[in-house]
């Protein structure tokens, strides 16, 4: 089979694709022909060697695939070999087979096709953990989506409008303004640091914002920390535009402000069950024709990292999918 390999780290340019051995199921995994791979935006800190968790070089990079169950090994028993799936992983799905623990495995519904669910893993899992189980969203809530357009914001703003939310989607580019407005969101801003408190007091006729989905960082947290409504909440997902900033506590205090953090790969690592469940409820929605995942472009899989370069440069509007031509 065909892998990329991450053999230096560095810029997307360093992976090659080759020739690997085909994987052999041990007891209670499953190897998967791999139909599509997402592309993440964590994908780029591994491949440059700056991810918190790394394996030892050549590895395989990717975090999900969708695909068809070809072997399954000794004690698998919930999974079949035929069954169309979606697993999450660490690492491995950049390949042309995949081989996984039973545990890990989601079925797949047949409406849905191996691009689309490839994309509805990850940072649909991440937002809806962030929204329902870390932020506690109720119906009826303003929840603000940092990097609306982008595959995560994307996820937020679909997962938090099903959830009955008003939606505030807060975007960098036109056409990324313009797909999380598509996408339901009831307010899109593109204000810089400087304006965003006043922007979102505004929007929110002075209340203030309950839940926020939040990956940006730097000065754009510190202005979301303060058009923050009495007991609201605040998810931190990643900081894309400023890294770590000083947090003044008496920020928090004053309005009884929950700032919180989510790794959402410790959902599938330690309540595996929890994480198929909430994929199951996405896969669902999207079956249901609730959520869409946006998929801006697909590559194939010799091309990697053209996909990693694309997201890199920020042009990506949803998703970015690698495919194998598998269907």
């Amino acid at each position: 089979m065909r892998a990329a390999l991450v053999k230096e780290f560095g810029a997307p340019s360093v992976l090659t694709v080759e020739d690997v051995p085909d994987p052999v199921p041990g007891p209670g995994e499953v190897v998967i022909a791999v139909g599509a791979a997402s592309v993440n935006f964590p994908d780029l800190l591994v491949v440059d060697g700056s991810y918190q968790n790394l394996p030892e070089r050549p590895f395989t990079p990717g975090k999900e695939a969708a695909g068809r169950v070809v072997a399954v090994g000794d004690g698998v028993e919930r999974i079949k070999v035929g069954q169309r799936v979606l697993t999450l992983v660490e690492h491995g799905a950049y390949a042309e087979q995949l081989r996984v623990p039973e545990q890990l495995v989601i079925e797949l519904p047949d409406a849905v096709g191996f691009e689309a669910a490839a994309a509805l893993g990850l940072v649909y899992a991440t937002a809806h953990f962030g929204l329902c189980r870390r932020g506690r969203l109720q119906a009826g809530e303003t929840v603000l989506v940092t990097g609306a357009g982008g595959g995560m914001g994307s996820a937020g703003v679909q997962l938090a409008k099903a959830r009955g939310a008003r939606v505030i989607a807060l975007a960098h580019r036109r056409e990324k303004a313009e797909l999380a407005r598509a996408q339901g969101a009831d307010v899109v801003l593109t204000s810089p640091p400087d304006t965003l408190r006043d922007d979102l007091l505004a929007a929110t006729e002075g209340h203030g914002v309950d839940l926020t989905l939040e990956m940006l960082g730097g000065d754009y947290l510190t202005q979301i920390i303060r058009a923050t409504a009495w007991e609201g909440r605040i998810v931190i997902v990643g900081f894309a535009a400023g890294g770590q900033n000083p947090v003044k506590p008496g920020h928090l205090l004053v309005k009884n402000i929950s700032l919180v953090g989510l790794q959402s790969s410790d959902y599938r690592d330690r309540e595996p069950d929890q994480m198929r469940a909430t994929i199951a409820e996405i896969l669902h929605l999207a079956e249901t024709g609730r959520i869409d995942p946006a998929i801006d472009l697909t590559f194939p899989l010799g091309k990697v990292s053209d996909a990693l370069q694309y997201v890199k440069d920020g042009r990506v509007r949803g998703k970015v999918v690698l495919t194998t031509g598998l269907t």
